[in-house]
């Protein structure tokens, strides 16, 4: 139940952190405004992503909303049903849902999602994004790490029963 309890608080995190920083943004920035913060680098530019990433699905807030929803419902039933988490996977799972909490806000408020992390690495400019982005992203390499180690560590324990 604790560790359930810190998965939660760590979504409600990232949701909050988020949600104030693109509040931040919407009201000290007007759209496609951008602030260099390192040049040929690092930049703060206000977007408004009509889709997911890369702007796949553009324009289908309500199919993306329902996605979101249902993804959040999945990943809700799965904690549920789990006993032993361990601190990665605590991180991890906070992580994702406080990310996609945070944009799923955005595209029921303003039909689009505000991004504003803007790099260029080596003359490439990745596409824009958020600190919600960042908690998907993250988190579920995280629990991806998780998932592998947890694999290898009970494939272990069996052979060593076998033996």
């Amino acid at each position: 139940m604790k560790n359930r309890q810190n998965i939660y608080k760590i979504a409600t995190i990232v949701f909050i952190l988020d949600q104030w920083i693109k509040l931040m943004i919407s009201h000290m920035m007007q759209e496609y405004d951008k602030i260099t913060v390192i040049p040929n680098f690092f930049s703060i530019q206000y977007v408004k992503n009509k889709g997911a990433a890369f702007s796949i699905l553009e324009d289908k807030s309500l199919l993306l909303i329902i996605i979101s929803i249902v993804f959040i419902l999945v990943l809700d039933k799965m904690i549920k049903k789990e006993k032993n988490f361990t601190k990665l996977s605590i991180l991890s799972l906070g992580m994702i849902i406080g990310g996609v909490f945070g944009n799923l806000m955005d595209r029921i408020l303003y039909h689009s999602v505000i991004d504003y992390l803007s790099f260029i690495i080596i003359n490439y400019h990745f596409p824009v994004f958020n600190l919600a982005d960042i908690g998907i992203t993250v988190g579920t390499f995280l629990l991806l790490i998780t998932m592998i180690f947890d694999k290898k560590e009970k494939d272990d324990k069996k052979r060593s029963n076998e033996v």
